[in-house]
């Protein structure tokens, strides 16, 4: 029988685990197999004093031992929820446009089943990805097709690689996707880390790792290859042209994919495609999304702020700090942190020229000297209209015409500025040592001086102040240390959603599936990894 018991032990004593499960249940080490962690937590909230929350899985076959752990905290369990890869004839050669976490476990799911599937991905191989991000954070030409938002992996190469989602999961789905990304060389706290996340430095790893078991399984890759039009007859996809890309973002002549089965994971930044599919008169709908400013601070302030001072005498082991802070403003505007990086990097993660957006990355070690989030603000169609902007596509114009400003206010450079001076709408112009720190340790690619007042309407910045002075009252010197700010943050998520129905199919046309992210129906790795089998299934059973 498995049985499953939670207990909570001193951080620093988490390497001699099993022993103390042994001894609170009084069981021999030997009176028990197969045992597992299944959830970590850490429990600062009565600081000094932290606690590393766990439940641990175990198995037990002796009668007598399952009464006396049971009248000491043990739990039965009746049975786990295993995922199951589809199986079955489906659709052979699907082709998937895109290999991030949505494309990527479509591919997997679907090279496991037999389909032998055919990736399209705008973007390079991860070497010559990693080298031309790199070249362009030094100062170098952008390749609007190979930067910080395409290439193998996605987005998520250059992120923090969160692996936590909100998405309900009654069939197993997310656990399959740690598992899987655990058997292509992550690290086991994955799987059920309650903060886990992979850093970017993994990611890249197993990423190129899932690729060659794909390629195993009977897929195959079209890197450097942009995806231009669908072709549709009497309602239904059968293929579909694309253009191969060469080092300089030049397109070549377009080329022709026969296919009965397409997936768009086309992730959050491929505007072209939006307008494409958009001309094409596709079903679609606006929808609303979060925009701000990056805010770093020193890792070593976060790190007290949530696990007291001295906590490193006592607690060595703890990780670099994480937080979440939310208000709804008198503005009736939530403003929230998102996407939260310890010890991590703010990246210029621009993808068109002379438009300008970042994001924030950090390695598995989160080892960095700074620590960033994005702080967010809701967006909706009455802010686009206000901006000029209707329709269908009014969010991406918004988006676009904020990137544009930090562009301009940066000089190409990603625009930076105190908060405190923020608050007072002044321009900074002092590059002191601090300053000089933060941008060499927390800040890849070029950064300049701006009034960052100039990004948002005037109502916005009160709601975003208004935010920060409340953080301040959560965690103490939140704005009083004078944190950096960087602009702009617009690409929380998808401004657009490619409608499909209960079958997984675009309502425009049947054998194009809408996936992930890009397509509006997830919001990170995780779900973005589960839409992509969920698409992969609906694929089998057709």
């Amino acid at each position: 029988m498995i049985y499953n018991y939670s207990l909570s032990i001193d951080p620093n004593k988490e390497e001699v685990l099993f022993s103390i499960v042994c001894k609170k249940l009084d069981v021999k080490n030997t009176d028990i197999k197969d045992f597992a962690i299944r959830k970590k937590s850490i429990d600062a909230r009565h600081k000094p004093e932290i606690f590393c929350n766990f439940t641990v899985s175990f198995r037990v076959n002796d009668s007598h031992l399952e009464k006396k752990i049971k009248r000491l905290g043990a739990k039965a369990v009746d049975g786990e929820k295993k995922y199951v890869f589809p199986t079955g004839t489906g659709v052979k050669h699907p082709v998937i446009v895109g290999f991030g976490p949505a494309g990527m476990f479509a591919a997997y799911a679907l090279a496991k089943a037999g389909l032998e599937p055919i990736v399209l991905e705008r973007g390079s191989k991860m070497d010559e990805r990693i080298a031309a991000v790199n070249a362009f954070h030094k100062g170098g030409e952008l390749n609007p097709n190979c930067n910080v938002q395409f290439g193998e992996g996605g987005a998520g190469t250059f992120s923090d690689g969160k692996l936590n989602t909100g998405v309900k999961d009654k069939f197993g789905r997310n656990e399959a996707v740690l598992r899987t990304f655990y058997e292509m060389g992550a690290d086991l706290d994955i799987t059920y880390d309650g903060r886990a996340h992979m850093g970017t430095d993994v990611i890249r790893k197993v990423v190129v790792n899932m690729r060659t078991e794909i390629e195993r399984l009977g897929g195959s890759f079209l890197f450097d290859t942009v995806f231009a039009r669908p072709d549709i007859k009497d309602g239904k996809i059968v293929g579909l042209y694309y253009k191969n890309t060469k080092s300089n973002g030049k397109s070549e002549n377009e080329e022709y994919l026969s296919t009965d089965a397409l997936i768009l994971a086309i992730g959050h930044s491929s505007r072209d495609t939006y307008e494409m599919l958009y001309d094409s008169k596709f079903s679609m709908e606006a929808k609303s999304f979060a925009v701000g400013f990056r805010i770093l601070h020193d890792a070593e302030f976060i790190n007290e702020s949530q696990y007291g001072r001295g906590y490193k005498k006592k607690y060595p082991v703890l990780p670099t700090a994480y937080y979440k802070l939310a208000k709804t403003t008198s503005f009736e505007r939530n403003v929230y942190s998102f996407c939260m990086c310890p010890g991590g990097v703010v990246v210029n993660a621009s993808s068109e020229g002379h438009r300008l957006c970042i994001n924030g990355m950090s390695n598995k070690a989160r080892e960095g000297q700074y620590s960033n989030a994005a702080i967010v603000m809701n967006v909706g169609p009455k802010d686009f209209e206000e901006s000029g902007f209707t329709g269908i596509l009014a969010g991406m114009e918004y988006q676009r015409k904020l990137e544009e400003k930090a562009f301009i206010l940066g000089s190409g450079a990603v625009p930076v500025q105190f908060y405190q001076s923020f608050k007072k709408n002044q321009t900074d112009e002092v590059k002191n040592d601090r300053f000089v720190s933060m941008i060499k340790e927390g800040l890849h690619g070029n950064a300049s001086f701006a009034n960052l007042r100039e990004l948002f309407s005037g109502s916005m910045n009160d709601v975003f102040v208004e935010g920060m002075e409340y953080f301040n009252t959560c965690i103490k010197g939140y704005t009083e240390t004078d944190p950096l700010m960087a602009g702009v943050e617009a690409r929380t998520s998808a401004p657009i959603r490619i409608l499909r129905g209960e079958d997984y199919q675009s309502l425009t046309a049947k054998g194009l599936y809408p996936c992930g992210e890009g397509a509006g129906y997830a919001g990170g790795i995780m779900s973005a990894a589960m839409d992509g089998l969920k698409v992969a299934e609906a694929i089998v059973r057709q």
